[in-house]
C-alpha cells in the first residue's frame, strides 16, 4: 500500500509523459480516428513520439488507429517543421536487415525554464524540447515576504544562473513557467494571494513582460508537482490521481480523466484551507481552523516551541526546530510524539475528504514533511479508510514520494512545454 519509489534528491529520467491539456495514452492504446482533424492528429502523433522517447511509424499507426499513409504525411509535416527527426535505433527483427527508422523529438528545437518560488529557497531548471534537464539553479531568498519587484529580481538571478550554466541567452528561451503557493489565476498570470507576497492581486506575468520579451506562465506550485507526476512519474499510467503536498503549507493537485483540474477561478483544490475545526488554530491565510494550521511547518513549529520548552524569541530556525522535535519524538519524548500523532489524525481527515470527493485511483503524498513517518503511519491510513464510505471496497492506495526540490521546477517545465507545443503545432503545415 505504501511505496517510496523515488529517493530524496533523485532525478527522474523516464521518457516524457503527456502534457496537462492532452490525453495520456500508453503504447497499447488505440484512439478512434473519426472526428479528429489534421491539427489534432498531428498533435497526437507528436505527443505519442515524445512520450515514447523513440517510436517507429508503425507504432504511431497502431496506437492512433490511423492508416500508414496518414502517419507518413503527419510525421512528414512535423519533420519539415523541425519538431521531429528520423534516427536509427530500434532493434532489428531476427537480426537481419537494416534497423527500422524511428522518430524522436528534436531536443534543441526549443528550450524552456521552470521555476519554483518559495519563502526560503527558489529552484529552477532549464529543459530542452524533449524535457531533458540541461541546467539547474537554486537561490536562498533573504526575504520571507516580498513584493513584485523583489520577486522579479530573484527570478532574474535564477534565470541568469541557468543561462550562464548552459551558455544560452534569454532570446533562446521559448517560455518560462513559475509555480508558487497560494491562489493563482492561471489564465491571466495573476497571483490573487500568496503567503509570501506582501500584497494581493500581483500581476506576475505583466511584471515579467516589462523586463523580458518571453512569455511567462504562472500556476499554483502543487499543480506543478502534479504535472511532474503526470509527465515524468507514476501519473503517466493513470487517468485519475491526486497529489497532496505538506511543506511550508498544505497543497493539492488532481488529475481527472488525464487532465490537470484547476477549477473555474483558480481557487479549487486548496486542501490546506479546507476547514477541519471551527474557530480552531490560526492559519497564515488569516482564517481559523484550516487543515494547514495543524499540518504545515509553521503549525508544527508553533507547538514544538512549547514541547521543547523554548521561548519563541530564542528558538532556532523553523527547520532546526522541527528536526529537534522529530528527534525528541523518536527518542521517546511523549509531548513531541503527540504533536506528530495529532497532525497525523488531521491528515487522515483531509485525505478521507479527498477520497470521498474525487475517488482517485491513487493518492501521492509528497513534500519535505514526508520525511516524518508519523504522518503516514499505519494508524493514519486506517483512520483515513474508516472516515470514508468504502466498507467492503478496496481502500484508496497511498504512495509516499520523496522527491527532491528540483522536481517542482521540473513540473513547471511541463507547463511551459505544453504551452509552446500547442503554439508550435498551430504553426506547422496544416
Amino acid at each position: 500500500m505504501y511505496n517510496d519509489p523515488i529517493k530524496q534528491g533523485d532525478q527522474v529520467s523516464q521518457p516524457m509523459g503527456f502534457g496537462p491539456i492532452l490525453p495520456v495514452f500508453g503504447r497499447d492504446t488505440i484512439l478512434p480516428v473519426f472526428g479528429r482533424d489534421t491539427t489534432t492528429l498531428r498533435q497526437h502523433v507528436f505527443e505519442y513520439v515524445r512520450a515514447s522517447g523513440r517510436a517507429a511509424r508503425a507504432d504511431v499507426t497502431r496506437a492512433l488507429g490511423i492508416s500508414p499513409g496518414s502517419a507518413t504525411t503527419l510525421t512528414a509535416d512535423l519533420i519539415a517543421g523541425g519538431m521531429l527527426r528520423e534516427v536509427e535505433g530500434l532493434p532489428r527483427e531476427l537480426g537481419r536487415g537494416r534497423p527500422p527508422v524511428a522518430l524522436e523529438v528534436v531536443p534543441d528545437c526549443k528550450h524552456v525554464i521552470g521555476i519554483k518560488l518559495s519563502d526560503e529557497i527558489h529552484t529552477a531548471v532549464l529543459a530542452d524540447f524533449a524535457g531533458n534537464i540541461i541546467a539547474d539553479a537554486s537561490f536562498t531568498t533573504p526575504h520571507p515576504r516580498k513584493d513584485l519587484a523583489v520577486i522579479l529580481d530573484e527570478m532574474d538571478t535564477l534565470i541568469a544562473a541557468l543561462l550562464a550554466s548552459a551558455s544560452k541567452t534569454i532570446a533562446q528561451i521559448s517560455a518560462v513557467a513559475v509555480g508558487l503557493s497560494g491562489i493563482v489565476d492561471h489564465i491571466t498570470g495573476t497571483v490573487v494571494w500568496s503567503p509570501f507576497l506582501t500584497t494581493r492581486d500581483v500581476d506576475l506575468s505583466a511584471g515579467f513582460a516589462a523586463r523580458h520579451d518571453c512569455p511567462l506562465f504562472v500556476d499554483n506550485d502543487a499543480n506543478m508537482l502534479t504535472l511532474a507526476e503526470l509527465w515524468f512519474g507514476v501519473g503517466r499510467d493513470l487517468s485519475n490521481f491526486a497529489v497532496v503536498t505538506i511543506e511550508h503549507g498544505v497543497g493539492m493537485g488532481i488529475v481527472l480523466d488525464n487532465r490537470l483540474f484547476r477549477g473555474s477561478r483558480g481557487m479549487g483544490l486548496e486542501l490546506g484551507h479546507t476547514k477541519v475545526q471551527l474557530d480552531g488554530a490560526l492559519c497564515r491565510c488569516g482564517q481559523r481552523g484550516c487543515l494547514e494550521a495543524y499540518l504545515a511547518d509553521y503549525a508544527l513549529a508553533r507547538e514544538a516551541a512549547t514541547a521543547l520548552d523554548r521561548a519563541p524569541s530564542l528558538t532556532q530556525s523553523q527547520h532546526g526546530l522541527l528536526e529537534s522535535l522529530y528527534a525528541q519524538a523518536k527518542a521517546g519524548n511523549k509531548a513531541a510524539s503527540t504533536i506528530f500523532e495529532r497532525a497525523g489524525r488531521y491528515l487522515s481527515v483531509g485525505l478521507s475528504n479527498v477520497v470521498q470527493l474525487f475517488d482517485p485511483k491513487l493518492i501521492i503524498l509528497s513534500g519535505e514533511r514526508m520525511r516524518y513517518d508519523y504522518l503516514y503511519a499505519e494508524s493514519v491510513m486506517k483512520d483515513m479508510q474508516s472516515l470514508t464510505l468504502s466498507d467492503g471496497r478496496a481502500p484508496c492506495p497511498v504512495e509516499i514520494h520523496g522527491w527532491g526540490d528540483l522536481v517542482w521546477a521540473r513540473g513547471a517545465t511541463a507547463l511551459a512545454l505544453s504551452e509552446i507545443t500547442t503554439a508550435a503545432l498551430s504553426e506547422t503545415k496544416a
